[in-house]
């Protein structure tokens, strides 16, 4: 079986911040993703669909994300349900998200807020490893500089 999703949009508005009773960090936010096609009346539409983090990448995106940057969300589709005050049964199908890229710099398009982590910037959990070291020397090794300090701007980082 596989539930895996991957998303590229724009964020609805800034993402909610939340910790459960156990001191858990979890995000809400929405991403509107683009229709690959237009309406009879030759508009574009849009699905607006709702992604949760968990943990350390819960904070991370509400540090970095910002209403409108352009995002890309990987994860799993969950539906739950809940009865609501009413008696009501209510069912929610929203995107576990387990790697989050952030597509465009705070510099690139609006937000505001802190500084947001370079271009491209990936978060998630896993195992998978990040090959974004190092953009300009992808090519070139690694570890050239001998045990030398390594001149690294704050912009760079994602804390």
């Amino acid at each position: 079986m596989l539930n895996r999703v991957i998303l590229i949009g724009r964020l609805t508005k800034d993402p909610e911040l939340r910790y459960t009773p156990a001191g858990v960090a979890v995000t809400q936010f929405t991403l509107a993703v683009d229709r690959p096609f237009t309406s009879q009346g030759g508009e574009r539409e849009a699905d607006f669909i709702p992604v949760v983090t968990w943990r350390q990448l819960a904070e991370t995106c509400a540090n970095y994300l910002r209403k409108g940057r352009l995002t890309a969300v990987e994860g799993r589709i969950q539906v739950r349900n809940y009865e609501n005050n009413e008696g009501k049964r209510v069912y929610v199908t929203e995107v576990i998200a387990d790697n989050v890229r952030f597509l465009e710099s705070n510099r690139d398009g609006g937000g505001s807020g802190g500084q947001a982590p370079r271009e491209e910037s990936s978060f998630g959990g896993g195992n998978r490893g990040n090959n974004n070291y190092s953009r300009n020397n992808s090519n070139q090794d690694p570890f050239s500089d001998d045990g030398k300090p390594i001149d690294i701007s704050d912009d760079d980082l994602p804390f």
